[in-house]
């Protein structure tokens, strides 16, 4: 098979030029090449008895881009520009089409410590708009942001504008603030639907017992209109949550026919993948994993935390593509039957913190290793290409 073409973010290839010219983290050298993604067939607990998912076709070789980021937590397209959230610097990065590499803002008002700071991105397009001829972004682009400030976690927006290379932060508006927060167990993922909502998964922030408890916020996905409000056709009659006994959800994503997934970090003995309900109840922490009480929903895969630790999600050609982060992998999961799963690059770039689809629709995903959980690499943390798709 020949090479893939990159996506117009193609030239992200020259970021490590643009890093060697610049000396930046110490990059040297041209980008990468690296072996196909050899897939690892991965047991799945009981209950499921699925057999294991045929290998996807033949990927690409995948693409090495050293960018040198520093405790990377999600990744996001901007029309062609990639946006990277920093959390421990709460800076947001611009990743060019040029493969120029810039600051548009650090977000003020985060406090750092733990797994709190600056954490999950998303993107909402005005309905209908496309980009100028320029690529401009199209008036009416917003940029939400959550992040961890003296009162809890919050979600801010921005208004978003320019042209790839040059976007522009506007001031931030509060969308919800007073979140729980902790120094773990934040959860942070951000994701519109594909009703037009905004999502949002927070952690119970050490606090087991407020995810049963439908007062509080946290151990929660929360559903909002894109300004804050509470859909009328929420479950819960006035409420944001959508759906509760969670532990520290951290992925979010829709297949094509509306059914929403989300992946959920355990305590010490699953790891869970879920299809997420109106108003349904996941558990934690009177159960963890695959429990058949009928109180409760069970995940339709579990896996053991040291396989897992499961952050952003993307699902794409009938599949569901999952970052880990302990696991050090990217897993497979097909929407045909998901009780079968495959993972690629086991151990090969250390933890993984988010995947996401590039305008093009190649997956590309982001590595999680200067965050003080391990050891970096040489040139760590890195966005690059999977070859999957």
């Amino acid at each position: 098979m020949g090479p893939r073409s990159i996506p117009r973010v193609a030239a992200l290839a020259g970021f490590a030029v643009l890093l060697a010219l610049t000396g930046c983290a110490g990059a040297s050298g041209p980008a990468a090449q690296i072996a196909d993604p050899t897939p690892e067939v991965d047991p799945v607990p009981e209950p499921s008895l699925s057999p294991p998912d045929p290998v996807p076709p033949e990927a690409p070789a995948a693409r090495e881009t050293t960018l040198g980021l520093t405790a990377p937590w999600s990744v996001v397209f901007a029309g062609e520009s990639a946006l990277v959230s920093e959390r421990d610097s709460g800076r947001i990065l611009e990743l060019a089409p040029d493969g120029s590499q810039r600051e548009i803002a650090t977000i003020r008002g985060i406090v750092h410590g733990g797994e709190g700071g600056l954490l999950g991105l998303a993107v909402l397009l005005p309905d209908g708009a496309a980009a100028g001829a320029d690529g401009a972004l199209p008036p009416g682009t917003q940029l939400y942001a959550y992040s961890t400030a003296k009162n809890g976690n919050r979600v801010q927006r921005f208004a978003l504008s320019g042209s790839p290379g040059a976007l522009v932060l506007g001031r931030a508006k509060t969308v919800i603030d007073g979140l729980p927060s902790a120094g773990n167990h934040n959860g942070g993922r951000l994701a519109f639907g594909p009703d037009g909502m905004l999502y949002v998964t927070v952690g119970d922030a050490s606090r087991p017992g407020i995810s049963q408890d439908l007062g509080s916020l946290g151990g929660k996905i929360l559903r909002l209109t894109p300004k804050g409000k509470v859909p009328k056709d929420n479950p819960f009659a006035g409420s944001p949550v959508y759906s509760y006994g969670h532990r520290n959800p951290q992925g979010i994503a829709w297949d094509d026919d509306g059914t929403m997934y989300a992946s959920e970090f355990g305590q010490d003995t699953w790891d869970e993948l879920n299809v997420i309900e109106a108003g349904g109840n996941y558990g934690w922490p009177v159960v963890e994993g695959i429990a058949g009480d009928s109180r409760y929903i069970d995940p339709v895969q579990q896996w053991a935390p040291w396989a897992a630790s499961p952050s952003g999600i993307a699902i794409a050609n009938g599949r569901i593509y999952i970052a880990n982060l302990r696991g050090q992998r990217v897993r497979v999961v097909p929407l045909k039957n998901l009780g079968r799963q495959k993972s690629y690059f086991v151990e090969e770039y250390g933890r993984i913190r988010d995947v996401t689809l590039t305008p093009d629709g190649t997956l590309w995903m982001l590595t999680n290793n200067t965050d003080g959980r391990i050891e970096p690499r040489k040139h760590d943390d890195r966005f690059m290409d999977t070859g999957l798709l």
